[in-house]
């Protein structure tokens, strides 16, 4: 695989946090990476727990920031929303839902078991055209900053494996225990097709 750029999806709920931290720091690292994500809506935190902010997929990051420093800019600053959201902006316009993306990728990375049922349910409901193969690995990040940046740094690391691996397909099971063992984490994964 070291010949070619490895095609990187990262994917989470609302495209907002997890896969985000992922983007910015797999793009740095000169990855060709795209994120999603798989929820019908986008949630980011409220003034209280049962009163999330919820916006369309359409709405775009500056949009979302812009709303929220209208609502209380004190809160969403404390809280690290609006820097969450300055990151976002500067990578892409708006977060986008990985089912209406028809792109194809080498490594498909999600962060959390919810979304990676729903991205192989996803990819095993469309036809399959080039028969080629794209590997879905998950590792459960839990929804907060400290959390991201440490999945991020991880997903950095198997894509840096991975991008050097011969045979992906031999290599890949044997990498995985090895993050496994190392990180103290589980990794499920998966092989689709397109």
């Amino acid at each position: 695989m070291a010949s070619a750029p490895l095609r990187v999806a990262v994917v989470c709920s609302s495209n907002q946090n997890r896969s985000m931290e992922a983007h910015h720091l797999l793009s740095r690292k000169g990855f060709s990476v795209r994120s999603f994500g798989t929820g019908t809506h986008v949630k980011l935190p409220g003034p209280t727990a049962d009163q999330p902010n919820v916006y369309d997929f359409n709405t775009t990051y500056d949009e979302i920031y812009r709303d929220l420093v209208r609502k209380d800019k004190e809160l969403y600053t404390k809280n690290g929303v609006l820097h969450m959201l300055q990151r976002n902006r500067e990578i892409k316009p708006g977060p986008e839902r990985f089912q209406d993306c028809k792109d194809v990728f080498d490594l498909i990375l999600t962060c959390e078991e919810r979304v990676y049922n729903q991205v192989v349910e996803e990819l095993n409901s469309r036809k399959q055209v080039t028969f080629q193969m794209v590997h879905v690995v998950n590792l459960n990040i839990r929804d907060n900053f400290e959390e991201a940046s440490l999945g991020a740094f991880l997903f950095s690391e198997l894509c840096q494996c991975v991008q050097l691996m011969d045979d992906v397909e031999k290599e890949i099971g044997e990498v995985l225990l090895e993050f496994e063992v190392n990180s103290g984490q589980t990794f499920l994964h998966t092989i689709c097709f397109y």
